[in-house]
């Protein structure tokens, strides 16, 4: 019948066919960079908006 290559034999190819990434031009991490920045931020603003609205209605 038919025969397909096995997943790792495909990947193994496509990564084969692709030219090398160059120094210091590619950061594959960059959204993962920005994404946890962000989430960072917002949890600190968050907590500081909580606290001044604790803070405005007189919570101790």
């Amino acid at each position: 019948m038919f025969h397909s290559k096995s997943i790792e034999e495909r990947i193994a190819e496509r990564q084969a066919q692709r030219s090398p990434l160059k120094e210091g031009k590619h950061f594959e991490h960059g959204p993962a960079k920005f994404l946890f920045v962000f989430i960072i931020v917002f949890v600190v603003v968050g907590h500081l908006a909580g606290l001044l609205f604790l803070m405005a209605i007189g919570v101790h």
